[in-house]
């Protein structure tokens, strides 16, 4: 129960310890520059930019927390059912470095003194999208702000079918 209680608060954006990242992020990744177009999970998150935040929350029409929105836009995507907290995400698909960096990888960030406490959907460009934390809504933000490019901690990326 604590985990899941850990996993389900992790999506507040607040004061935090930081965890070194291994490499800063700048400009575009290697990786980045020679695929064309957006992949399925960066199109479908970018579609529900403006849907509120809601502690819990998994769907458009109720809201979504950081966890339920890459749960919701993994499956709406690629029929992936993900884990529900951040924690259980950080253990699926495969590490990739930085520079490696794709859209659709999810992006993890430690925003409350715990490596895996936040998650995003990286769309390309040094942006990701995010349901963010209690009144404000899914939008997109950049990886190079001064809040997030010193909190963040690990990229994934998702198998590209079905489990």
């Amino acid at each position: 129960m604590g985990a899941l209680l850990l996993g389900l608060t992790g999506c507040a954006t607040t004061p935090a310890d930081r965890v070194k990242v291994p490499r800063a992020v700048i400009g575009e990744s290697r990786a980045e520059k020679n695929q064309t177009g957006l992949s399925d999970l960066a199109i479908q998150a970018i579609g529900l930019v403006g849907v509120p935040y809601k502690w819990g929350g998994n769907t458009p029409a109720g809201g979504f927390d950081c966890s339920g929105l890459v749960v919701y836009v993994a499956y709406r995507a690629k029929g992936l059912k993900l884990p529900r907290t951040v924690v259980e995400m950080s253990r699926f698909g495969q590490e990739v470095d930085v520079d490696q960096r794709l859209p659709g990888d999810l992006i993890f960030f430690n925003t409350t003194g715990h490596p895996f406490s936040h998650v995003g959907i990286y769309v390309g460009k040094n942006r990701f999208v995010h349901a963010p934390t209690e009144g404000g809504t899914v939008r997109v933000e950049s990886l190079l702000s001064s809040y997030w490019a010193p909190r963040l901690t690990m990229i994934r990326r998702l198998p590209t079918g079905p489990l």
